[in-house]
This record gives structure tokens, C-alpha cells and sequence, in this order.
């Protein structure tokens, strides 16, 4: 078996629950295209991770009385749950605070780079506040960022996607309020100047998108920085460096060094292809840190990125202020409703909205459309051929022209599902766009079942109609897998199939169907 295609989708922070704009963003475009490339029979290893020693964990437990291991535990195995419930199946999930090994691992990688002088010492101005008399870094400092002018907290800014380490403009420390004031710190740091050459020749290579390449090339005008990869703290993994005592392992580096522990690169070959999914606030760790530590590793992986923008949708940005938590609209909507609705509003461009009034017009949709003209099918089976496959080729007024669509749509899907041509929103629009032309279809032919001249004239018709159905299996089931098995199981059949022209048959003759008792996609 050729090497697997790596996807990756960002590591979440476990200091909160999973919301709607987590979903709208890599997760389940991401599974979308895993799904994908599985039911084409292709090898995929789709990875992710918690961000278990981020700043915001500590802070956290620091704020509720808890301890950072409870807090990312906690949260960690609810955003696990929440993912399983909206489909999104990876094949390694890393758990840094848990996994057996992974702390060695780390500190043996960061060994490794310190040795070949990849990670330095450096005495740089840190922000430090006064009053609590500690180390403002990450979560724990917020200002402006002194390249885009944007608020945010420490590290990277989420607008720009610059590291700002000692750069905030008014930096104040989160805990007391208090003015975080410049001082001497002697750290670690990954010097970037030196892999210029390296870097510029990968992103070269990289299919950057137009905003990714301004950051890219404007971090090789403006020189390239030192990143700090530790700091002074009390929670993640200990530096593994004499004279670094009482140093933590800077949670933008193990960020980025996380992806490579979930492939386990040092137990097996690094595949030939990698496509990433983040967000653009992200985007340094993937596009810049993780190339750079394959660089000093000596390792040369194609890489390819899909970045959206920030959707603004926070937990607390809801309809009428309520919070948008993934775990209230999985359960109110089903995971049908919510996947299709992100894939359409995913924030690649000017997306739609996401609130319980979009999603309640996605399932309103459905329901119009997908349910209704299924639940009709069904109805016409059970009356006109005793709920079996009707013995007829499909057929009907209309159906030559329809199946010659039908099969160039089954080429539109297969592109668009395809990593060359990754577009879930077009996707969306072609499935909808089947399912109506069907619907039109079965609604014209249905006319047939009342002609005078005998019996049988519609039966055609239906089985032309199963054959959509049975393609549907297939087509919908990335977008929308809990309703392409319920339907597949109406069908007598196995979901998940390649999407290819050929899926566009009904189910046997004399097949017994077994309609579920309520909606089919969505709920």
C-alpha cells in the first residue's frame, strides 16, 4: 500500500468547550475530505490533537481553583465527545497531558535541535509584571499587536498571524490588570534567519494561498524572527536544557511539533503529501514553525494548506448573546444540519451566517427538499410494488437527459471532494442541485401511476428514482454521513462508497425497503 495522505486539523486549546465556529472552521471540512479519499479506496491518516499545555489551560484552573491536569482532562474528553457526535473521526487524536511517551519524545526532539544549535540561547526584553512578579507570555498578556495594531493575548496575533513575542504595544497582564514592564529575559529560541534559503524555497513549492504568501513574504522582507520555543513556568513539559531550570517548552512550539508525534514519523516514513487545515490566526505554527523544524530534522514533505478565516462566531456571539456550543446544536439539529451548514458558511470567503436561525433554515431545507421527496419515494413504493424494488429498468419521461446530468454532477462531486480541487461548497450546491432535479423528475412522472391505458407506466420512474437514492449513499455520505447510512440502510445497502457515475443504480429487484420513521438527513 502507497504512503498515506497526512491531513491535519488544528489542535484545540482544552481550556473550554468545542463551539460552532471550531466545527465552521478545519474540523469538519476537514473529515469531509478524509471521508472522501477513503471511499475512493485511497490510504489517509487524519490527525489532530489537544492543546493541553496551552498558557489559557493554566490560566483556567488558576481562575476556577483547579488544577491545569483536571481542566485539560475535563475538557479534553468533551471535546472528543463532541467531535464523535458531529462525525468527525480522526485516526490519532494527541493528548499531550495523557499520552504514555509524548513528553519524552518531545523533550528528546528538543534535545535534538539544541545539539545542532538549531534552538539557542538569547537575552531579549520580556514583558514582566511587577505586582504578581511573573513572566507575561501567551494567555497571560494581552495588548496590541506591534505589527497590525489588532488586541490579543500574547504569542501569535490571531489577525496577522505574526509572533509578537515582547512586541505588544500596552501590554497589561491578565491577572491583576496591572502594566506588564520590559525586562531582561535569557530563553530559548529557533533563530529562523539562518533556514531563509529553506523556508523560502518550501513555500515556493507550498501552493500558498494569496494571503499566506503576504505573510510569508512579509516575514522575509522584514527579516525573519526568533521564535522563543520556552519560557519561565510552572505547567507543560520541562526544557530539557542545564542552566533552563524551572523553563517550560513554549506552547507555539509544541504546537507545531504535536503533528509530527500524532503521524509518529519516527517509527514510520513521512508520507508524501500533507495537507493541513487551520485557521488563519494559526496559520504561523503550521505554514512557518512545523516547515521549520522539517527542515532541521531533514525532512522534505510536500505540504499544502487549507486556511480559513476566522468565522466570528465565539462562544458568547449567538443569537440574543447565548453561547453557540457545538454539544446544544448537535442536539437540537443533528449532525446532518449542522456539518451541511458549516460546509456552506465555512469562512474560506464571505460565508454565510451561523445561529440557530441559519440552521434552523438549513434543516427547514432539508426537510422541503431531501426528506421530502424521499419520504414521497417511499410512500410510491410501498403502494405501487408492496415496498420492494419494483423488477423494471429505470426510466421515464425525462430520464435520458436526467442521468446524462446525473452523471456529470457524479464528476463535479468527485472533483470537488477531490484534495486537487477541494471545494465542500460546491459540494453542497451540486448534491442540492440533484436532488431537486430528481424530486422534478419523480413529481412529472408521477402522473403516470393515473393513466387509463394500464398499469405499470411509473414503475420505471421509481426505479430511476432508487438509483439517485442508492447513488446518494455514497455521493452525500462525507457531507452528511448519519443520513447517507440511515438512507443506505432503507436501501438494503453498504454506505460510503466511491463517488463515481457508476453508484447511479438501484438497489436489486424485489429488495425489501425499510424506510426510518422520521427524517432521513437531519432531524
Amino acid at each position: 500500500m502507497s504512503s498515506p495522505l497526512w491531513i491535519t486539523a488544528t489542535p484545540l486549546a482544552s481550556d473550554g468547550e468545542l463551539h460552532i465556529g471550531h466545527l465552521a472552521g478545519p474540523y469538519v471540512a476537514a473529515d469531509v475530505l478524509s471521508r472522501s479519499l477513503r471511499a475512493d479506496g485511497r490510504p489517509v491518516l487524519f490527525t489532530s490533537g489537544t492543546a493541553d499545555h496551552a498558557e489559557s489551560v493554566e490560566l483556567r484552573a488558576a481562575r476556577g481553583g483547579r488544577k491545569p491536569e483536571e481542566v485539560a482532562e475535563g475538557f479534553r474528553a468533551a471535546i472528543t465527545a463532541d467531535w464523535l457526535r458531529a462525525g468527525v473521526r480522526f485516526d490519532q487524536v494527541v493528548r499531550p497531558a495523557r499520552d504514555r511517551g509524548y513528553r519524552r519524545w518531545l523533550q528528546e526532539l528538543f534535545l535534538d535541535l539544541y545539539a545542532q544549535d538549531v534552538i539557542v540561547p538569547r537575552t531579549r526584553l520580556a514583558h514582566y509584571c511587577e505586582s504578581c512578579r511573573s513572566w507575561l507570555h501567551g494567555a497571560y498578556v494581552t495588548g496590541a499587536c506591534g505589527h497590525c495594531g489588532a488586541r490579543g493575548e500574547g504569542g501569535l496575533c490571531q489577525e496577522c498571524a505574526r509572533p509578537n513575542d515582547g512586541e505588544l504595544v500596552d501590554p497589561m497582564c491578565v491577572r491583576c490588570g496591572a502594566p506588564g514592564r520590559p525586562r531582561r529575559s535569557r530563553r530559548l529560541y529557533l533563530p529562523l534567519e539562518p533556514m531563509r534559503e529553506l523556508l523560502a524555497d518550501h513555500w515556493r513549492g507550498a501552493g500558498l494561498t494569496p494571503r499566506l504568501a503576504v505573510l510569508c513574504e512579509s516575514l522575509l522582507e522584514d527579516g525573519l524572527p526568533d521564535i522563543p520555543v520556552g519560557h519561565p513556568g510552572e505547567w507543560g513539559v520541562p526544557v530539557p536544557v542545564d542552566g533552563f531550570a524551572g523553563h517550560r517548552v513554549d506552547s507555539c512550539f509544541e504546537f507545531a511539533a504535536l503533528h509530527l508525534f500524532g503521524y509518529g514519523h519516527d517509527k514510520q516514513p513521512l508520507p508524501e503529501r500533507a495537507l493541513h487545515f487551520c485557521g488563519f490566526g494559526h496559520a504561523f505554527c503550521h505554514v512557518v514553525l512545523l516547515p521549520a523544524i522539517l527542515v532541521a530534522l531533514g525532512l522534505k514533505l510536500p505540504q499544502e494548506f487549507h486556511v480559513d478565516e476566522t468565522s466570528g462566531i465565539g462562544p458568547d456571539e449567538g443569537d440574543g448573546g447565548s453561547p453557540l456550543w457545538a454539544l446544544d446544536l448537535l442536539t437540537e439539529f443533528g449532525a446532518d444540519t449542522v456539518r451541511r451548514h458549516v460546509l456552506t458558511a465555512r469562512p474560506q470567503g464571505a460565508g454565510g451566517g451561523i445561529g440557530r436561525a441559519d440552521l434552523e433554515r438549513t434543516r427547514a431545507l432539508l426537510d422541503g427538499t431531501w426528506n421530502r421527496w424521499l419520504s414521497g419515494l417511499f410512500a410510491a413504493v410501498r403502494e405501487d410494488s408492496a415496498g420492494r424494488v419494483p423488477d423494471a429498468e429505470p426510466g421515464g419521461e425525462g430520464w435520458e437527459a436526467l442521468r446524462h446530468r446525473l452523471r456529470r454532477a457524479a464528476e463535479d462531486l468527485r472533483e470537488a471532494y477531490g484534495p486537487e480541487a477541494y471545494a465542500p461548497r460546491r459540494v453542497v450546491a451540486v448534491l442540492d442541485e440533484v436532488v431537486c432535479c430528481t424530486a422534478d423528475f419523480g413529481y412529472v412522472n408521477g402522473f403516470e401511476r393515473h393513466r387509463p391505458s394500464g398499469a405499470g407506466h411509473h414503475l420505471p420512474a421509481l426505479a430511476a428514482q432508487l438509483a439517485v437514492a442508492a447513488a446518494l449513499t455514497s455521493w452525500a455520505w462525507p457531507v452528511m454521513p448519519e443520513g447517507a447510512t440511515r438512507l443506505a440502510q432503507a436501501l438494503d445497502m453498504a454506505p460510503g462508497g466511491p463517488v463515481i457515475p457508476e453508484a447511479l443504480a438501484p438497489p436489486a429487484p424485489g429488495t425489501r425497503l425499510a424506510p426510518p420513521s422520521g427524517p432521513v438527513f437531519g432531524f
